[in-house]
């Protein structure tokens, strides 16, 4: 890969910050401008001061922080548009069952992987920047920086799309490479290995033991 998964879950847990714009209203119109920058902007800001606020609650029990991923940020990922992706042409060749249990096991690991990231949160800067139309009709990018000092910037961009009226990510992309394409090598690999029922059985294996 040409993101490690180390380099990714080190990341996850600034792009978090503002990914959480989503737990705010949807988008009412599908053109991007600066009220969708001070969108991202003010939500993410409202929820890591939330986060710091019950710092202590959480730190006493960090279950609480999968609840408050998987109530509030969850919720506006469009996980069967993404694990589609991310399964690749062997979507195709899943059964309505199989589809719904790679959909279930793969958000699980991500709601995971966000919420444990966000606990390591510790004050990195996030620089917003102006939204752009999408490459396609009815989608939207909201691109953002993340810099710590002593560090390169990390460019992270949101893809969003207009989904029943709301906006909802089918992708992030972080320094160029997106959620999708890190998990697609991977998925690739153990269905080549495995079949189907093999992913499933992965994605549920690194559910059970919180990997």
């Amino acid at each position: 890969m040409t993101v490690s998964t180390r380099r990714f879950a080190r990341f996850t847990s600034l792009l978090v910050a503002a990914a959480l714009l989503l737990t705010a209203a949807p988008f009412v119109a599908a053109r991007a401008d600066d009220s969708a920058t001070r969108l991202v902007e003010t939500t993410a800001e409202d929820m890591l001061r939330t986060l710091e606020g019950r710092r202590a609650e959480i730190d006493a029990n960090p279950r609480l922080i999968y609840q408050l991923v998987g109530t509030k940020l969850a919720p506006h990922f469009d996980f069967e548009m993404i694990t589609r992706a991310a399964v690749g042409r062997d979507w195709n060749k899943a059964t309505p069952a199989q589809r719904q249990e790679l959909t279930n096991a793969f958000r699980e690991v991500l709601v995971r992987t966000y919420a444990t990231a966000l606990l390591k949160y510790s004050g990195e800067e996030i620089v917003y920047q102006t939204a752009k139309p999408g490459s396609r009709d009815h989608t939207v990018v909201v691109p953002t920086q993340v810099r710590a000092p002593g560090s390169t910037p990390i460019p992270i961009d949101y893809r969003m799309h207009n989904q029943s009226g709301s906006w909802q990510v089918y992708d992030v992309v972080i320094d160029n490479v997106s959620l999708i394409s890190n998990y697609r090598g991977q998925f690739r690999s153990t269905i080549g290995r495995a079949g189907i029922d093999g992913l499933i059985r992965e994605l549920e294996s690194k559910n059970a033991t919180g990997a």
